[in-house]
């Protein structure tokens, strides 16, 4: 029996940044509430989708249900899961905005051009942490439904910081008083080995690639993470929940 709080709609979804997925919807309906224009589910009694529908009504957001049909129409080919939202831009601040405080943990990704891979390393940012995740606007995945779908809705609480030069706010944070960190494979030390309790920057290059010249140039230190198996190197999301990880370590160990 069909819920009578949720309205059936074929008409378009309002304007706004969609979001496709249960819980990438869910975490933005946690995090923007009623400034959400619309959820919209797939029809039916699924019992996942009818509680993000409650989730959602209980925020004063409107509610409306589709055919499976339209929901593929609307996504383009992306995962949906029977879910969608119409969530508003998400905040992307200027490096200006960013404070070097003692205990600044900031991430900064180079040339992170795949969504999955994106997405994935917003949410171990966010996960541990992180003060900022920093990338250049070129050469970098957009952040596109598949993106906030990789994230499993965590770049809705990320704090997010879109640069014109990489290397230049590399050298900028440095100048603040942050320790710039690169991880490559053939790192100086492990990255145990450098003391990561004050302000840092990771930085984290693309698998293909690693960091580009002018990156590496803008790091103050280059570490590696302990591999013993017959692989040398890792998927950049693991790589930066790896780095994160340490850097949290080290700062509760100093408490």
């Amino acid at each position: 029996m069909r819920n009578p709080d949720i309205t059936i709609a074929d008409r378009g979804p309002p304007a706004g940044r969609l979001v496709f997925g249960i819980q990438p919807v869910r975490e933005a309906v946690r995090a923007h509430g009623a400034r959400l224009a619309q959820v919209t589910i797939e029809a039916g009694d699924h019992p996942q989708l009818q509680a993000l529908a409650r989730f959602a009504r209980d925020q004063g957001i409107e509610v409306t249900s589709v055919s499976r049909a339209e929901l593929d129409r609307r996504a383009k080919g992306a995962r949906h899961q029977g879910a969608m939202a119409v969530a508003p831009a998400l905040p992307i601040l200027k490096l200006a905005q960013m404070a070097v405080t003692k205990d600044a943990l900031f991430l900064a990704l180079d040339g992170i051009e795949d969504p999955q891979n994106f997405g994935a390393t917003l949410r171990s940012a966010v996960a541990l942490g992180a003060s900022g995740v920093l990338w250049a606007e070129h050469a970098s995945a957009p952040l596109s439904p598949a993106t906030f779908r990789a994230s499993a809705g965590a770049v809705e609480h990320a704090v997010l910081v879109r640069v014109s030069s990489l290397p230049s706010a590399l050298t900028h944070l440095a100048g603040e008083g942050a320790s710039v960190v690169g991880l490559e494979a053939n790192g100086d030390v492990e990255l145990a080995g450098i003391d990561l309790t004050g302000p840092v920057v990771l930085v984290i290059g693309s698998e293909g690639k690693g960091l580009m010249k002018s990156v590496r140039r803008a790091c103050t230190q280059l570490a590696r993470l302990p591999m013993g198996g017959a692989i040398d190197s890792l998927n950049a999301s693991v790589a930066a929940a790896i780095a994160l990880y340490e850097a949290r370590r080290q700062r509760a160990g100093a408490r």
